[in-house]
This record gives C-alpha cells, sequence and structure tokens, in this order.
C-alpha cells in the first residue's frame, strides 16, 4: 500500500523508485542479478515464511484453544489475521522487485495493493486498540469489564477493517500498471502528496502517540500502586512492573523500527532528485522492514505472554498429558486494588 513519491529517474542506472506499490526497482540493461538482489529475494521469501507461518499459528491457537472467549484474544486474532493477510501481496511485490516487470495485470495491481493497504491499517489500528485494552485490564478492569466482553470487542474489530477502507480508496483509482510495473499515477503531484501525509499520519504518528500514552500511563500506574502497597505483595508487583516494562519496550520499538525507516524514506524522497543506488537499496530495505513488523508480533506473543507461549508449544508439541489451558475470562488482567494476588498476563 502506502503513499509515496513520484518515480524519480536516477543519473547513472536509470533507477526507478516506486514508493507507493512499496516497491524499489532498479532498470539496469542488462538486468542482472547482483548479492544485493539474491540476498534481498531470499529475505523476502523469508519474512513471508515467518508471517504466514507465527500468524497462522495465532490465529489456530486462539480458535482451537481460546475459542476467542475474551475481548484481547478477539483483537490479536484480528491482527494476526491482518498480518498474516499482509504477507499475501509480499510475493508480488518480490517478484517485480526481482525482475523489475509486473506481469499479472491491471487487475491484480489494485486489488494486491488495496488489500495491502487495508491489512497494514488494520494491523497497525488492532495493535492501537490493544494498548487502551492493556490499560484498562491493568488498571481497573472492573470499571472498564462492559466494554472489554468478546462482543464489544468483535464490533471494535468489525469497526477497523471498515475505517481502514477509506484510507486506501484512492489506490484502487491511482494505482495501476505504468510501463510495465504496477506503481502510482504520481503526476497529480497535490495528490500524491496529501496522499503521503495522511496516511503517515492515520499509519504511524497517531498509532505511536496512542500506544505511548497509554503504555506510559499503564507503566506509571502500575509503580505507583506499588510503591503505595495498594496491590500485589511488593516483589510480585515489582515482577508484574518489569514484564509489562519489558512488553511497552518491545512493542513501541519494534513498531517505529519497522515503520518510521519506511515513512522517512518517503518524505525523503519528494525532495530528491538525483538519488543514488545506495538511496534506492535503502528504501527496499525499509520496505521490508515494514513487511518484517507482520512476523514480529507472532514472536512477540511467543516472547511476553505466558498464555500464548503454553498455547504454541501445545500446538506444536502436543502431548496427552498436557493441562488444559484457562484464562480469567472476566477482566484478563490484574485489578490493582485486589489483594488476592490472581495470575497476570501481559498479552492475555
Amino acid at each position: 500500500m502506502e503513499a509515496t513519491e513520484p518515480f524519480q529517474m536516477f543519473s547513472d542506472n536509470e533507477s526507478t523508485l516506486e514508493l507507493g506499490s512499496r516497491l524499489v526497482h532498479s532498470f539496469e540493461a542488462p538486468q542482472t542479478f547482483d548479492a544485493f538482489s539474491v540476498a534481498m529475494a531470499v529475505l523476502h521469501l523469508a519474512v513471508c515464511i515467518v508471517g504466514l507461518g507465527g500468524n497462522s499459528l495465532v490465529i489456530i491457537a486462539i480458535l482451537k484453544l481460546d475459542k476467542m472467549a475474551s475481548a484481547t484474544t478477539v483483537y490479536i486474532f484480528n491482527l494476526a489475521l491482518a498480518d498474516g493477510l499482509f504477507m499475501v501481496g509480499l510475493p508480488f511485490v518480490a517478484f517485480q522487485n526481482f525482475h523489475n516487470k509486473w506481469i499479472f495485470g491491471d487487475v491484480a495491481c489494485k486489488l494486491v495493493m488495496v488489500l495491502d493497504g487495508i491489512n497494514q491499517f488494520t494491523s497497525v489500528f488492532c495493535l492501537t486498540v490493544m494498548s487502551v485494552d492493556r490499560y484498562m485490564a491493568l488498571v481497573d478492569p472492573v470499571r472498564f469489564a462492559r466494554w472489554r466482553t468478546p462482543k464489544w470487542a468483535k464490533i471494535i474489530s468489525a469497526f477497523l477493517w471498515l475505517f481502514s477502507l477509506l484510507p486506501v480508496l484512492p489506490i484502487a483509482l491511482h494505482f495501476s500498471v505504468h510501463y510495465g510495473l504496477c506503481m502510482a499515477d504520481t503526476f497529480v503531484v497535490k495528490w500524491w502528496m496529501t496522499f503521503l501525509a495522511y496516511t503517515f499520519v492515520l499509519g504511524f504518528v497517531l498509532p505511536f502517540l496512542v500506544m505511548i500514552i497509554f503504555y506510559t500511563a499503564l507503566v506509571m500506574t502500575l509503580r505507583s500502586s506499588r510503591q503505595q502497597g495498594r496491590s500485589l505483595p511488593s516483589q510480585d508487583s515489582l515482577s508484574l512492573e518489569k514484564q509489562v516494562t519489558k512488553m511497552v519496550v518491545a512493542v513501541v520499538v519494534v513498531f517505529g523500527i519497522c515503520w518510521l525507516p519506511f515513512y522517512v524514506f518517503n518524505f525523503c524522497s519528494l525532495y530528491t532528485n538525483n538519488v543514488l543506488l545506495a538511496f534506492a537499496r535503502g528504501f527496499e530495505i525499509a520496505v521490508l522492514l515494514s513487511y518484517s513488523w507482520s512476523c514480529a508480533n507472532p514472536i512477540l506473543y511467543a516472547c511476553l505472554s505466558e498464555t500464548f507461549g503454553r498455547y504454541f508449544r501445545i500446538l506444536l508439541c502436543p502431548r496427552k498429558d498436557s493441562p488444559s489451558m484457562h484464562c480469567n475470562r472476566e477482566t484478563e488482567g490484574y485489578d490493582l486494588r485486589d489483594t488476592n494476588g490472581q495470575d497476570v498476563s501481559v498479552l492475555t
């Protein structure tokens, strides 16, 4: 998906940047497959396999072991679904990057780019809503219980999918096959810059700010509760605080690392006329990073969530004597005012 820059011709090697379809192409005659091109093709394949496999595992775990019985796992299910579908378009992008041509037709070009955009925005929106959900679950689950039911989570998730259609509608109108490539119609410069600006705000700035605000408030509330002795015993409370802090840092840092370079390259390209091949390759790496974010989420689940860690072990290493998994369906979190010491899972 995504907004980007009008095609720019590189002065020395006749290379063309295509940011709108999230691609970087190099047109050289004759076409050569150097070490960088081969390495990027392998990395694209690896990201696609890990992304599809990891998110499929999350979806199966939720449907088979959790049954989407909590608000949190409803959001995680939709996040995994969007991330998995996001990977579907990657082989098309990789093929065009590697062969410098689009052979799938104009309809497929529009369809791949639109689906790419919808899944990207839905994934980002789901992760943003999850930051609010985690705040409500761990700070005051009783107070927010009525808003954290699976029913409400499904309604909100459906809205996120529908809302994701709005910012990508221009893609259906302005993306098509030009010069043998699936690219955006970048000749209307005013539209292109507007598209880039609002996708950056909706797809990165606002979600990033919401995550930082709610996760910071969550950590500060946990720390304040521990210091005032209003929650778990000191050692357990400190452990919870450290667990949540690790989750906050991991989610925010991974999101920033994977998406910020892509948008930085987009804006830089708008003000660059003669771009070196190094810039084109740097942009291709930034594009791959943005896709990598979708395969990073299942890894975060496995590392940060004890519940999903157990789910994955049950699916990958099934044993007849494996204990059944049950999470706290009423609150899926920890009430800071409760001193009974209930179990807490950061993500579920």
